[in-house]
């Protein structure tokens, strides 16, 4: 509990368990049903890191878990674990899951994602602009959209969806508004990353620590992004504030039921 995970910030393991058990009340309702990936820091952020798919055998007998069928197995499932109530939440970060990894969809319907994800890597450009730009790009289709940190430099935007889009539509959507974005702002210089919206692809959950900073992808109102935003400048600290002064941001995100049936048919989906 003493390892000194990030001495430059003065914060060790102790400090980032206790910060996923303060705000687990918000983080929980974004994790639970939906497949998790360790990424495990054994010796901490400063060290190797590796991915268990499967529950690893060290976790406790009540562990919840999900089996989904793999390709990379010819069709064997993994045994997913299930990020369901705050001891498995703390038990996963003692393990070393820093940040916390899940599927965009849940799974009691994995082939039906419920979240639209654009990541967007400002790549020397102006990820605040981009942002702005796409949000103008989803209200023309009607659809409401959530920004938040990456914990980087970049931002994530989510869109929340029914669960009646198959994988392969919601990546179509996404790569289909990306591409409109960069048509109509060609010089923004940002990436918008796609891959995300893959089938069984895991994504950085909301209120995630990030191991390389000890930042966090901080849920934001749209009125946040702004030119002086910094993304990279939400710590334990501000975060827990924000919760206790703003509750859930993106609460929103998990009562989503919008369709993208004409969005699709606009972009020939």
């Amino acid at each position: 509990m003493d390892q000194r995970w990030w001495p430059e910030e003065g914060l060790a393991k102790r400090d980032a368990i206790a910060y996923y058990e303060r705000i687990a009340q918000v983080l929980l309702p974004h994790l639970r049903g939906r497949p998790f990936t360790f990424k495990r820091y054994p010796n901490g952020p400063r060290g190797p890191c590796f991915w268990l798919k499967d529950l690893p055998p060290e976790a406790p007998p009540w562990f919840r878990t999900a089996p989904q069928p793999a390709k990379s197995r010819g069709g064997a499932s993994v045994r997913y674990a299930l990020i369901e109530d705050e001891p498995s939440l703390l038990w996963a970060a003692d393990f070393g899951a820093i940040d916390l990894h899940v599927w965009s969809a849940r799974a009691d319907r994995p082939a039906r994602p419920d979240w639209a994800i654009f990541d967007l890597d400002p790549k020397g450009g102006d990820a605040i602009e981009a942002a702005h730009v796409l949000r103008e790009a989803l209200e023309a289709l009607g659809l409401d959209s959530y920004p938040r940190t990456s914990g980087h430099a970049g931002l994530h935007v989510l869109v929340p969806l029914a669960r009646v889009h198959d994988s392969d539509q919601v990546r179509r959507f996404v790569a289909a508004v990306a591409r409109a974005v960069h048509r109509a702002r060609p010089r923004l210089g940002v990436a918008i990353d796609v891959k995300m919206n893959g089938h069984g692809q895991q994504f950085v959950s909301v209120y995630s620590l990030r191991p390389k900073t000890a930042r966090i992808c901080a849920p934001l109102a749209w009125d946040e992004v702004t030119p002086s935003l910094d993304p990279a400048g939400f710590g334990i600290a501000e975060v827990v504030r924000r919760v206790d002064e703003l509750g859930d941001l993106h609460a929103g995100v998990l009562r989503g039921r919008q369709r993208l049936g004409p969005a699709l048919r606009r972009f020939g989906g």
